[in-house]
């Protein structure tokens, strides 16, 4: 075998390695138990590493295990970068180098920092670091089936939601404008005002700032019914986005 097939076959066997490492670390399959123990060890790696933020003090097991979760992730995330190219295959080798501006892989890095960078921990920036480690919790939607069909329904009524948001926002700054200009001794600011647009809106209340004159309530009346029907259309696309997906995954797998 001359240098040329050993290279042929080289490159074969390279390739058909990172496309099994891309079926291992990527979406679990129902039939692939590499797969699927695969996923199950990075949901215990997660849970692992979030542990210690339950707790003020410090302690060498808790240190321990964080420092096992975030080897892993450090192995999970070059794995998935070796296999960037399966992942978006339309992009060629151009998909190494997009993967590490892709969101995923940035939360995957801000979420290890903490562990990796020593500095003095009397540091203000350390405790903006510990912080990021909450962002693994986010990590374990990756292995979620059920997250993946809502993930594919927000992005089918992307634009009905859009629309929603863009009523939402105009909602709030006109209501706060109109209260503010009717009940000026009851808002400092206009932020005042926005904010108790946005309280009404989610229809909180919190009753730290209200109006008191009699036209300033009617406005606020007027503004929590009209935040009820614009809280309820998200949620009735949503809905019906996320039962016809699905639906349609109900029937792939049949």
């Amino acid at each position: 075998m001359n240098g040329s097939d050993w290279y042929t076959a080289l490159s074969v066997g390279l390739y058909g390695l990172r496309k099994r490492i891309f079926e291992i670390v990527e979406h679990c399959e129902d039939d692939d138990p590499v797969s699927q123990c695969y996923d199950r060890l990075l949901i215990l790696c997660i849970f692992c590493s979030i542990l210690p933020l339950c707790f003020k003090g410090e302690s060498e097991m808790l240190d321990a295990m964080d420092h096992a979760a975030v080897n892993m992730f450090i192995v999970d995330y070059f794995l998935r970068w070796l296999t960037a190219d399966f992942r978006k295959p339309s992009y060629h080798g151009a998909a190494f180098f997009y993967y590490p501006i892709g969101f995923m892989a940035i939360l995957d890095v801000v979420s290890v920092l903490p562990s990796l960078i020593v500095l003095n921990p009397g540091w203000k920036v350390m405790r903006l670091l510990r912080l990021s480690r909450s962002l693994r919790a986010i990590r374990l939607f990756r292995y979620s089936k059920g997250f993946r069909v809502i993930a594919v329904a927000v992005k089918k009524e992307k634009q009905a939601l859009e629309a929603v948001l863009w009523m939402a926002i105009a909602y709030i700054f006109v209501s706060a404008l109109v209260m503010f200009s009717v009940e000026p001794g009851s808002f400092h600011s206009f932020f005042d005002a926005v904010y108790w647009s946005v309280v009404t809106l989610t229809t909180v209340g919190y009753g730290d700032v209200y109006p008191v004159t009699d036209i300033g309530r009617l406005v606020s009346m007027l503004s929590s019914l009209v935040g009820i029907a614009i809280i309820a259309l998200p949620t009735g696309i949503m809905t019906a986005g996320f039962m016809s997906e699905l639906q349609n995954h109900i029937g792939d797998d049949e």
